[in-house]
């Protein structure tokens, strides 16, 4: 993934670049435990970022951690509330179960990983769009489609803990 024009920014709560990074062996034992395989440019991201919201205040991809604690709540969170039927010729309720939430937007969608494509469940819409086979894919089509949000070309990226993010 080409990070050129990504930069970091102070948190906005301690003014402070820290970076709270996965490591290796948690994005080896996430694809081990939930049987999937993560493409290099999330692996790339997760170990150079970490934890964090891009774009300003719009992206929040989630660590290996992250992902393997709260997948659970988020399956019986989309078994209750389910209503993208207009996407079913995409994913199914059955296929989006079988997925893996790897991020979430500010404005509330859900960023999927599902048999090694990127999918978004948008909050607003009983669409589902499937957006690529890498990360950046995914970053570059929701920032600049205008599809959910208004274009910007801005690649800033705001670090922050877990504490910080409510876990």
């Amino acid at each position: 993934m080409n990070f050129e024009n990504y930069s970091i920014i102070p948190n906005y709560n301690t003014n402070k670049t820290d970076l709270f990074l996965a490591t290796e062996q948690e994005i080896e034992l996430c694809e081990k435990t939930l049987a999937i395989e993560f493409d290099d440019d999330y692996k790339d991201y997760v170990l150079t970022f970490g934890n964090g919201i891009l774009g300003g205040t719009y992206i929040r991809m989630y660590l290996p951690k992250r992902i393997m604690n709260t997948l659970s709540k988020w399956k019986n969170r989309i078994t209750e509330y389910w209503f993208w039927d207009e996407g079913k010729d995409i994913l199914t309720k059955h296929e989006v179960l079988n997925s893996v939430r790897v991020g979430d937007t500010f404005d509330g969608d859900e960023l999927i990983l599902y048999k090694s494509y990127y999918y978004i469940l948008p909050r607003h819409s009983e669409k589902i769009y499937k957006i690529g086979k890498t990360l950046d894919e995914m970053i570059t089509w929701l920032c600049s489609t205008g599809i959910l949000t208004e274009p910007f070309v801005e690649r800033d990226f705001e670090p922050f803990d877990t504490v910080e993010w409510g876990e």
